[in-house]
């Protein structure tokens, strides 16, 4: 027959099953209020960021294999400079050797054979009361001989005072507004007629007959090439040339 425990041995077992199940539900129910009952705190190291979270919001440009096209540089827009033209050049009125018939010739600067003032050509001829005549002649020529842009005008007149000669002076004429101002003068002699007169380079070119010194008056052997310049009132030879003249 066996032999039971007294009471007190059978209480134990159950008294230490009590407080095992005690204790086992008093950490399961501190776990449970702390998880119920308090918030949950984060920790900043694991917590995202403000930068992190902007990144993300921001997409990221796709790469593309294409260069990027370079912006065109716009030039400032500046305004149109004023233009100035240039002063239009002064156009001389032309002198022809037809103004030639009406001009003066001579003055009380450069006198005209001897004639104190000027004599008034009409026509191309003027008449004194001394019986002399002046008579301007055919060759004439145009062109600048001062420099001054304007054409002047080289004539030739002849003065025949009622006896046998007949003398031959060069006349110049300058440009004045397409009208003969008389400048100077140079005399080639008794029956020396010119056959051309030319101007150019601010020079004049006579062609006109003389003769040799052991010849009479009326018996002309030489063709004369001369060459002229302007200087002030004052026309001077500056060289020539002479062929032989056969009438």
């Amino acid at each position: 027959m066996s032999r039971e425990d007294p009471p007190a041995m059978r209480r134990i077992p159950l008294s230490l099953t009590s407080l095992a199940l005690v204790c086992l539900l008093t950490a399961c129910g501190g776990e449970q209020g702390t998880a119920d009952g308090a918030a949950p705190t984060v920790d900043p190291s694991t917590g995202p960021s403000t930068a992190s979270v902007l990144n993300a919001a921001t997409p990221e440009p796709t790469p593309t294999g294409a260069e990027p096209t370079p912006q065109q540089k716009i030039a400032p827009s500046t305004a149109p400079a004023a233009t100035t033209s240039a002063p239009a050049p002064v156009v001389k009125a032309p002198l022809t050797c037809a103004h030639l018939a009406g001009a003066k010739l001579g003055s009380s600067k450069t006198p005209y054979n001897g004639y104190p003032d000027y004599l008034p050509l009409t026509e191309g001829q003027w008449s004194g009361e001394d019986g002399a005549t002046v008579t301007l002649q055919k060759p004439c020529g145009i062109g600048d001989l001062d420099g001054d842009g304007a054409d002047d005008a080289v004539g030739v007149v002849s003065l025949n005072s009622g006896g046998s000669g007949t003398f031959y002076t060069l006349a110049v004429w300058r440009n004045n507004g397409g009208m003969p101002v008389f400048r100077a003068l140079s005399d080639l002699g008794d029956r020396t007629p010119v056959v051309s007169v030319s101007v150019a380079g601010r020079r004049a070119t006579v062609v006109w007959l003389t003769r040799s010194p052991s010849r009479g008056m009326a018996e002309l052997d030489i063709k004369r090439t001369s060459v002229y310049k302007l200087s002030g009132s004052t026309l001077t030879e500056v060289s020539h040339t002479d062929a032989p003249y056969n009438p």
